[in-house]
């Protein structure tokens, strides 16, 4: 193999606030205009509520709650990226509410980071790494981590047994 190969990764780029924040394009599967969720009672207040996607309950999570900023206010460009995360071994679908969608962009690893220590508001457990592009930083999620079983548990619980309550 040629060593001056990188391996590149394709990105979902979408906006939180002013931020720039991405995600492997293998785990979204689509994403939707930002229309009316049903709130389910006893769920965490960044879980906004649930849509219905082609027939299948699908909990959608404002990720701007997730991370500690001001709620997301629908706007004509805020939507639901659908992706597919994994929990304890077991694939889950959730909508995940941003600002805005960017555009999907190939990085190079050798153009990624590991995250910053300091000086960010995000959690960097969530964070796989500072992308750069044109002199821009790109906070890459790790979905997985983002949406993990741990605080996932109650949206779990709700999802499958509505008259339960969660832990």
């Amino acid at each position: 193999m040629d060593e001056s190969m990188t391996e590149t990764t394709q990105y979902l780029t979408f906006k939180l606030e002013d931020e720039v924040y991405a995600t492997t394009i293998s785990q979204v599967r689509e994403v939707l205009e930002y229309s009316k969720v049903t709130k389910v009672p006893r769920t965490p207040d960044y879980m906004r509520g649930v849509i219905n996607l082609r027939g299948r309950v699908v909990p959608v999570l404002d990720l701007k709650l997730r991370f500690g900023m001001n709620r997301t206010e629908q706007t004509v460009n805020t939507c639901v990226i659908i992706v597919e995360v994994d929990m304890d071994g077991e694939t889950m679908i959730i909508g995940a509410l941003a600002d805005s969608v960017q555009e999907v962009i190939e990085l190079d690893a050798s153009l990624i980071e590991p995250p910053p220590k300091i000086g960010t508001k995000l959690n960097t457990d969530f964070i796989r790494g500072m992308g750069k592009r044109d002199d821009k930083f790109i906070i890459i999620l790790d979905i997985d981590r983002v949406f993990s079983a741990e605080n996932l548990g109650a949206v779990r619980a709700t999802m499958a047994e509505p008259e339960t309550v969660a832990e």
